[in-house]
């Protein structure tokens, strides 16, 4: 696995080890699908956007090694430092700036994993809308794209948050279109939307179906735990 310079890989394995236990001890935390995560090849993962918690939490969920773009915001104070020594990018919101992007395809052409949130920003979480990084990053580097949803991360940093059901579901990989130009991008946005989309839409089905004493987990198809 390939990481951004300045990674220290003993640090990202052990803060992806982290990731994956840390959040059952406050939240009933269920990761739903895990093994449809490629376990090698290319991958960039979308996920939806409403709170903090969704980047930690689907960043341990992966059960392989990541490299997520993170707005610049967040690299402030320790985080500064410590989220580069774990490979993650800093990306600086509608800026025309490359680099990033760029050492993002370094590590998708060496066979590694990047997550993006296509929403580009925390919002409600539904997908409404999505920028095209992530279908950029997929034609450019022949990778494909596993959508994954999150949802009960905002109600879960309430003051009422202390053991309130969150769960991360992982959905099929898919293929963005190979149509090439501007609007080949456009309609593999698109694809990556509404694939993304849906997938939140049948979580929240899921959750809607089963109440939160843990009934109806098998309905669910509770992977990887």
């Amino acid at each position: 696995m390939s990481y951004p310079p300045g990674t220290w890989p003993w640090l990202a394995a052990f803060a992806r080890w982290l990731g994956r236990w840390i959040f059952h001890l406050p939240y009933r935390y269920r990761v739903h699908g895990r093994d449809r995560v490629p376990r090698t090849g290319p991958v960039v993962v979308v996920a939806n956007h409403s709170s903090f918690l969704d980047g930690p939490m689907v960043f341990g969920a992966l059960g392989r090694p990541a490299v997520f773009l993170i707005k610049q915001e967040m690299f402030r104070g320790p985080l500064r430092v410590a989220l580069p020594r774990i490979g993650q990018l800093s990306i600086r919101q509608h800026s025309a700036a490359r680099e990033p992007l760029l050492a993002a395809v370094r590590v998708l052409k060496d066979g590694g994993l990047v997550g993006v949130f296509p929403e580009g920003h925390r919002g409600a979480g539904d997908v409404t809308e999505a920028e095209n990084g992530a279908a950029w990053l997929a034609r450019t580097s022949g990778a494909t794209v596993l959508p994954i949803a999150v949802r009960g991360t905002h109600k879960a940093l309430s003051g009422e948050g202390f053991r309130r059901r969150v769960d991360v579901l992982i959905g099929e990989p898919v293929t963005p279109s190979a149509v090439r130009g501007r609007t080949g991008l456009a309609e593999a946005t698109e694809q990556v939307r509404v694939a993304l989309a849906t997938l939140v839409s049948e979580l929240d089905r899921r959750r809607d179906g089963s109440d939160v004493s843990g009934r109806g987990q098998k309905d669910m198809g509770v992977t990887g735990e």
